[in-house]
């Protein structure tokens, strides 16, 4: 095999195609076989990704080495005709590069780890024999530059496949050969967007793309991999071009690209980003050979992995991993009971989204209502949600048809004693909450949980004079349901493990992170959040451009202005929210009157085009709503002359309720409190909210 470069300081702009080079020593042969080889009659080989005593595939020194080793073995046996490389994982193809390794090697380690890691799969890309990547589960990162490398890669169509290059989202780009090889494969422009994005897509998206060239159920896969090896012409890949690599193009779409991501997220003229340096690669390597553009990916990729910022996004990424998929370490051993039917008590905004949230994950949901009318404009939100999913990609018509036929509606009141879940999703109002939950518990069996999606009342006052009280507990998801990562699960004093757990492993379930927290006013995210929303609304009545402050979190990182959220949140529901904690805190959160006299006049926020902004239009955005000034009396020096100014009093607001959220033991660790704003927020995962 040739490695690509031997210096990584060498300029990737110096020619280094004319050196040969000696294979690399294989290090790691010893390490536990990670790929079992079988040669059939007609000259096929297949090879097979099985990392043992692991339920995924990932790169790293051992099963590169390994790889490398049979591709070589794969090039010296003449009789292979083709080569189809196929995982033994029921859900994973291969899930890319081991992060945890990647993210603790030193330098020099990891400097070779990106060489070894382009250098054999372009020894797999080299071979002069037709190369099929056979897709089944998760075929991204590293999984997929490997797949890059082959002639043909076919998919199965199972819900578990995912296709794409997500780097970006953890900090990183695509550097074994992805921001070299796919906009060659598909274009310089859909592979911009997909890179920069981090976007993984399900298999038939991925094929309309070119992704991938075939899709299929997946007990046809072997054959038609097979088919496809024995044909007489079969494609082989090896010296792509795509018209759109010529310049000016990829030049146009480098100065297109940063600005429009500059002119959405503020926040990434001042700090070094992956989706910046994404950009920088894909169109600067377009217009090289694919030797210099893999040296760019080396060099780029050598300068993300050891800034602050990479360091922070893995590690929220383990943190999100590790709270999606396992029980705390004090529930591991909890049995658990599975949640296979359920009802959903309000067909408001957040009951609608949630009942489509669980039945688009299996669930069969009753949808209950009081009136005819108030479950027609739920079914209304549904179905535009379904079409919206459609059309994305994020499900086919067959799957919405499904999914539409699991929400059964009621507005009757009707037994639900198979129901093993209830979320009531009704208005704030802890007395009608009570209500409900004691008409909840003659209706259902004594094992049944019942769930509040409340997002500030007590979960102990609620569970109070209801039978078996230990099942009440808090599901708090947040808006939009569908698409919102975070489900904060609630729990009181009178809680068994048993419910705590079956609650946490079912919002697991639905693809979503639960944070455990205890019940205390506002939980976590509303509770850090109010006063920073409220320190926003008082400096507000200050300025002569309230609308800076939103200009200033944009470029601390938020992904919306508090003013702008206010308007989401709709200023009632903030108001109420407010009332809540400040009778709990007192004087601690930011004094302003602001709130209650812009409700009293009418203002309401988005919901009645009253806010802060009107209507928000698709072109233009948000626009200021300069009749909100009137109720403002702006000081002749205002208290903050600066954006990076008004930004840190902002946030400092969020840092002192997070540790006094961590001192109380809201929650278990400074992580699920970082975590929870992470996903519930968007607050930036490359700053610390606790030290």
């Amino acid at each position: 095999m040739n490695p690509i470069i031997l210096d990584p300081t060498q300029d990737p702009d110096q020619d280094h195609t004319n050196v040969l080079h000696p294979h690399h020593p294989h290090h790691h042969i010893d390490a536990p076989a990670a790929f079992k080889r079988d040669i059939d009659s007609d000259g096929i080989c297949w090879l097979t990704f099985d990392t043992p005593d692991s339920s995924a595939n990932v790169w790293n020194h051992a099963t590169l080495d390994q790889f490398d080793a049979q591709i070589e073995e794969v090039h010296r046996d003449s009789t292979i005709r083709a080569l189809v490389i196929r995982s033994a994982k029921p859900r994973v193809f291969v899930a890319g590069a081991d992060l945890k390794n990647l993210s603790t090697l030193p330098p020099d380690q990891l400097n070779e780890l990106l060489i070894l890691g382009q250098d054999v799969f372009t020894h797999l890309e080299s071979l002069r024999i037709p190369k099929i990547a056979m897709i089944h589960g998760a075929c991204v990162g590293g999984g997929y530059e490997m797949a890059l490398a082959c002639d043909i890669r076919i998919a199965s169509d199972d819900d578990a496949t995912r296709i794409g290059l997500p780097e970006t989202q953890l900090g990183l780009i695509p550097s074994w050969g992805g921001s070299t090889r796919l906009p060659r494969l598909i274009g310089v422009p859909k592979a911009l967007d997909l890179i920069v994005r981090g976007k993984t897509l399900k298999p038939h998206h991925s094929k309309k793309l070119g992704l991938v060239d075939h899709v299929l159920p997946i007990e046809n896969l072997e054959a038609f991999a097979k088919k496809l090896a024995l044909s007489e012409h079969p494609p082989l890949d090896h010296h792509r071009f795509h018209p759109t690599q010529l310049s000016p193009l990829p030049q146009l779409l480098r100065l297109y690209t940063k600005t429009t991501l500059r002119n959405k997220y503020p926040w990434m003229a001042k700090n070094p980003t992956a989706p910046l340096s994404a950009i920088d690669v894909v169109t600067r390597g377009a217009t090289r050979t694919v030797e210099k553009s893999l040296a760019i990916e080396q060099r780029t990729m050598r300068e993300l992995i050891g800034t602050t910022s990479t360091k922070r996004f893995i590690e929220t990424f383990f943190r999100k991993e590790a709270a999606s998929k396992k029980l705390p370490a004090h529930l591991a051993e909890v049995r658990t009971t599975p949640i296979t039917h359920a009802a959903v008590i309000g067909s408001g905004v957040m009951g609608s989204g949630i009942a489509y949230t669980l039945a688009s994950r299996g669930t069969r949901v009753v949808l209950a209502d009081t009136t005819p009318d108030a479950l027609a404009n739920g079914f209304t939100r549904i179905r535009k949600l379904l079409r919206g999913g459609v059309k994305s990609h994020a499900i086919t018509r067959v799957q919405a048809r499904d999914l539409d036929d699991r929400i059964q509606p009621t507005h009757e009141t009707v037994p639900l004693q198979h129901q093993q879940l209830i979320i009531e999703a009704i208005v704030e109002n802890l007395p009608a909450k009570k209500a409900l939950f004691a008409d909840l518990a003659s209706r259902t069996s004594p094992t049944t949980i019942l769930a509040s999606n409340t997002s500030a009342l007590s979960i102990t006052e609620m569970a109070k004079d209801v039978p078996h009280p230990e099942r009440v507990i808090g599901l708090h998801f947040f808006n939009p349901a569908h698409l919102m990562p975070l489900v904060e699960v609630v729990t009181h004093p009178g809680n068994t493990p048993e419910v705590i757990a079956t609650a946490i492993k079912y919002i697991q379930s639905l693809g979503k992170t639960p944070i455990l927290v205890n019940d205390r006013p506002g939980f976590v995210v509303n509770r850090i959040l109010m006063p920073y929303l409220l320190g926003a609304v008082a400096l507000a009545e200050q300025l002569h451009d309230p609308w800076e402050i939103d200009d200033a979190m944009l470029e601390f990182g938020m992904p919306m202005g508090p003013l702008r959220l206010l308007d989401e949140i709709g200023f009632d529901v903030a108001l109420h929210v407010e009332q809540t904690l400040r009778a709990e805190h007192g004087n601690r959160l930011p004094t302003t009157n602001l709130l209650q006299r812009l409700v009293e006049s009418g203002h309401l926020g988005a919901k009645n085009h009253k806010g802060f902004y009107r209507a928000h239009h698709e072109k233009s955005g948000p626009q200021p709503n300069t009749d909100i000034l009137k109720y403002l009396t702006p000081k002749s020096y205002p208290p903050y002359k600066e954006k990076s100014d008004i930004a840190n009093h902002l946030n400092q607001f969020m840092q002192e309720e997070a540790a006094l959220c961590l001192e109380e033991g809201v929650t278990a660790t400074a992580a699920n409190i970082e975590l929870a704003m992470i996903l519930g927020t968007g607050y930036p995962p490359f700053r610390r909210l606790l030290p």
